[in-house]
């Protein structure tokens, strides 16, 4: 990471206290400029012998007092990765996730990102849209609409305008893994077989959208889903957890409200139950 390349992306969504709540930020890697935002899924790695997982970012702030910034993220581990090892059980495409939220100076995680995942072979590689089709959404508006789509439903509905802004400047556009909740996976799979053999347009209606369907921009978005949760003890002889400050940041109520919309604290969601149909293997 470059020295002072740390900063704070659009408007604060929230205060409670001593903390400030941002929606982003950006940084520099390597030289390249990059945005991470609530809601984003990236490939970390905790220490350099670790194996790479996937960051789901789920809160920022910034501690007034001590001018600390500050970030709560759920890591997800291939089956292979966990203390456990891959069994007959667990499905091609997925991952578990650590049970309990690591919360990491920005400085620190901007240090575990992984900028060059190409040996990154896991997961549902998502359906591509057409060429053709990606630029008619950059002419008609649509792309800008999809994207508020996305964000709206990984992110309680805060408006992400002026993040979209700043990463249409750098050239951002792509998503490069996600994870769904078992029953979110089920039903992407179930949306491709419906469409199979129909223009890849369809995946941009609003309709298909919201029964499940997933709409990538890119050729190279990996597809995972989580139904359970693994202790991680090696996390707590990492010394970049910060979990110092959880449990004064973490006592306050759930939902933060932030204008027209409702910041909810996505450390309160659960991976779904697991269950015995075998999607995917």
């Amino acid at each position: 990471m470059e020295p002072n390349s740390l900063k704070w992306v659009g408007s604060s969504c929230g205060l409670h206290g001593p903390y400030i709540f941002y929606k982003a930020f950006k940084f520099n890697r390597d030289g390249k400029p990059r945005i991470l935002s609530l809601g984003d899924f990236f490939f970390v790695r905790c220490k350099p012998e670790d194996p790479i997982c996937i960051a789901e970012l789920q809160l920022l702030w910034e501690e007034r007092t001590s001018k600390q910034l500050l970030s709560s993220s759920k890591l997800y581990f291939l089956p292979e990765d966990t203390p456990q090892g891959r069994t007959v059980g667990h499905g091609e495409h997925e991952v578990i996730a650590v049970s309990e939220k690591v919360i990491v100076r920005l400085e620190d995680l901007v240090k575990w990102t992984v900028p060059d995942f190409s040996g990154w072979a896991h997961g549902l590689k998502a359906e591509p849209l057409k060429p053709s089709v990606v630029r008619e959404l950059g002419t008609n508006g649509r792309r800008e609409a999809l994207h508020r789509y996305r964000e709206s439903t990984l992110t309680s509905g805060l408006n992400f305008r002026d993040i979209q802004r700043e990463r249409a400047q750098l050239g951002e556009d792509l998503q490069q893994v996600l994870v769904l909740s078992y029953p979110q996976y089920c039903r992407y799979r179930s949306i491709l077989a419906r469409l199979r053999e129909q223009p890849s347009s369809l995946l941009t209606d609003h309709t298909v959208l919201a029964l499940g369907g997933i709409a990538a921009l890119g050729g190279n978005t990996r597809i995972l889903y989580c139904r359970d949760t693994f202790e991680h003890p090696a996390l707590l002889q990492n010394e970049s957890i910060c979990d110092e400050f959880g449990d004064h940041c973490f006592s306050f109520p759930v939902n933060l409200p932030v204008g027209n919309c409702i910041f909810k604290r996505a450390a309160e969601v659960r991976p779904e139950g697991k269950t015995v149909i075998g999607v995917g293997k």
